[in-house]
Formats: structure tokens, C-alpha cells, sequence
């Protein structure tokens, strides 16, 4: 397994702490202001060599900017032109070292909770989701014109990924429901996956293993894994307590799934990608700048993840 965490585009104490865990490999979120051109191999540039300078190789990004996604995801009039951008993206990226991108085709809502502070272990706090609470708006987007504006992207996108040599990594919905206040959700169980990337038959379509997600889609781990093992590209390692309509994140040791045997069972099926601990818990005394992911919960998090990984290799070649 080659370890990453997730960076925003500029330093700040996340860089500080993930560098001190002893993460050198970057899973990067490039910049969403008026400043940044998508298109431009020189803005790309500069921002992958901030994070070489300071001793971070960026391997992937996450997620497709959302400038050009919303607008694939939802098929509107400024697809082909989004779609034709991502493109120049992916040579850009290739360009860089940067063979990887994680995308959802989550329209609208994007990754959904109700709640941002329920409490956790110790006084730490977590985001959690109860279908009861969330208040949808009109948007309204059906099952068939969700497959096909999926299938419409990765039919245009993949022959360049292969030609660029990107890997595009789907990750499922989250949270794994068929509808989301009008908004239907299409990746919310592993037939739906496999589907999906299906669509094109190519060694450059697969996966983001999130975890957590496939938990609260009632999948078992010990299915999924097999399953997907060859199509598996990088891997969100997070815990979770509850089911699809109801559920709250945890600390990685305090949630439903055994951490432990899901990282054999990563390794028993030969997945060695790259992974990231995905959101933590904010602690007491932290004050919370993106719930999910701020920057103290990730000491226990990488530490946690790091020796998961010792543990299950040690003794094997």
C-alpha cells in the first residue's frame, strides 16, 4: 500500500501534520478560484510544484474540479465543453506524474450529511446523516438520465485516459441511497458498480474502495473486495456506525467494520494502491474548518492507518 492523505491546493496545517506522520504522497484537490485555469498546463505547474517543494509527490487528484463535473453529471449545455477540458486535464496531469483521478457521479447533493458535530469518543465530534433531516430542494434527475449522462462521459473520457495512461477511479454514492430529495443515485451497490464500469471495457475504468460507503450499502467487505480486486485503483480507508439512512462517522478503531481484516483482505486479494484515511473526527479543542476534514483528528488517523499496514504485512516479504 503506498500511503497518501488529502491536500487542498495550498499549505496550511494539514501539509504540516500528514509530512510529521511521515505521508510523502499527495492526494490533491487543485484550486476552484477565478485564478485557476483548468486548461493550463502552467497553472497545473506551479501547483504540483508547491507541493514538491515541500517534500509532497501529488499522485492523484480529487475530485474532478467541480467546474467542469457538476456540469457532466448533470448533462446540461456544458458538458461537451466540460468533458473536452477534462480531457486537456488528463495530459496535463500525465504530464505531472499524476495517473489518477477519483470522480463520483453524485449530481447535485455531492457527498451529503445532516450533521457536522455529533458527538464522538472523548469530546471529539463527527458528521453523520439521518434521511429524516435532510431538506431537498426542486432538483429533480431520474435513474435512466443519470446512466446516460454517466455513460455519455466515460465513453468520451476513458479513450483519452487510456492515451494518457490516467486511471479514472469511480467512487460510489455516498450516502448509498437510490434517491436524494429528487436526485437519483446511481453507484449505491456493487452490481451497480460493476455496471459502471462496465460501460467501457478498459484497464484505465475502475474504482475508489470507499469502504464505508459499500458498508452502508448492506454489501459485505468480504464480497466487494474480491469482486473488484483487480478494478480497485486507490482506496478510502473510514469507519462508520449505522445504515444508509441513518449513520455517523467514527474514530478509524470505533466504528462497525474491522479495519484490521478489511487491510488483510486488501492484501490476500493483491490490492496495493494508494490510500488515504478519508474524513476524521474534529477534537475537542479544535475548531472545525472543513468538518471532516481538519487537521488534528489526522495524528490518530495516519497513525492508525500506518500501523494497520505494519501489522498486516509484518512477517511477509
Amino acid at each position: 500500500m503506498l500511503l497518501t492523505d488529502y491536500f487542498r491546493s495550498t499549505p496550511d496545517l494539514t501539509w504540516d501534520i500528514a509530512l510529521s506522520c511521515g505521508v510523502t504522497h499527495g492526494t490533491i484537490r487543485l484550486p476552484e478560484d477565478d485564478a485557476f485555469d483548468v486548461t493550463s498546463a502552467a497553472h497545473l505547474h506551479t501547483v504540483c510544484e508547491r507541493f514538491r517543494e515541500r517534500g509532497i509527490t501529488p499522485i492523484i487528484v480529487e475530485p474532478l474540479p467541480n467546474e467542469l463535473h457538476d456540469h457532466i453529471k448533470a448533462g446540461d449545455a456544458m458538458r461537451d465543453e466540460c468533458i473536452e477540458k477534462f480531457i486537456i486535464l488528463m495530459k496535463n496531469l500525465a504530464a505531472e506524474g499524476i495517473h489518477t483521478v477519483c470522480f463520483n457521479f453524485m449530481a447535485h447533493y455531492g457527498w451529503t450529511r445532516t450533521a457536522k458535530n455529533l458527538p464522538e469518543r472523548g469530546g471529539a465530534s463527527v458528521t453523520g446523516f439521518d434521511l429524516a433531516e435532510f431538506l431537498p430542494d426542486e432538483t429533480v434527475l431520474t435513474h435512466d438520465q443519470m446512466w446516460k449522462n454517466y455513460e455519455y462521459f466515460v465513453k468520451a473520457a476513458v479513450p483519452y485516459a487510456e492515451q494518457y495512461g490516467v486511471k479514472l477511479a469511480l467512487h460510489p454514492d455516498d450516502p448509498p441511497l437510490a434517491n436524494l430529495g429528487g436526485v437519483a443515485r446511481i453507484f449505491t451497490s456493487l452490481d451497480a458498480i460493476k455496471r459502471g464500469i462496465s460501460v467501457v471495457d478498459s484497464p484505465n475504468l475502475g474504482v475508489t474502495f470507499c469502504q464505508a460507503c459499500y458498508r452502508l450499502m448492506g454489501e459485505r467487505l468480504e464480497d466487494a473486495i474480491p469482486a473488484l480486486r483487480d478494478k480497485i485503483f486507490f482506496i478510502h480507508f473510514r469507519n462508520v456506525c449505522g445504515d444508509k439512512t441513518c449513520f455517523r462517522e467514527t474514530f478509524h478503531d470505533n466504528g462497525e467494520i474491522d479495519m484490521a481484516a478489511a487491510m488483510r483482505l486488501y492484501m490476500e486479494n493483491g490490492v496495493d494502491v494508494p490510500i488515504r484515511v478519508d474524513h476524521v473526527p474534529t477534537m475537542p479543542w479544535e475548531q472545525s474548518d472543513v468538518a471532516g476534514y481538519d487537521a488534528i483528528g489526522r495524528l490518530f488517523a495516519i497513525g492508525y492507518l500506518k500501523g494497520i499496514i505494519e501489522g498486516a504485512t509484518y512477517g511477509n516479504p
